[in-house]
């Protein structure tokens, strides 16, 4: 969580539902987060996502990393 604080965003914890190959590993076990991209609209005709929200999850990815390589 710090990586989001950091960045300034606020995470959204809840479960989402699955059929990725994270949910298959969370069941075993092995938790995997969803990493974002701070799309709306998911899935209709009317998706999108801001620019500034994929720089904000550049952000988040990027402090994520430097925090394993430095700890």
């Amino acid at each position: 969580l710090c990586a989001f604080e950091a960045a300034g965003v606020v995470p959204d914890c809840s479960p989402i539902r699955g059929g990725t190959d994270g949910v298959r590993l969370s069941e075993r076990g092995l938790p995997c987060p969803n990493l974002f991209a701070g799309g709306h609209n998911f899935h209709s005709v009317r998706e999108y996502v801001p620019v500034n929200s994929i720089a904000k999850a550049a952000e988040v990815i990027i402090r994520l990393a430097h925090s394993f390589t430095h700890s």
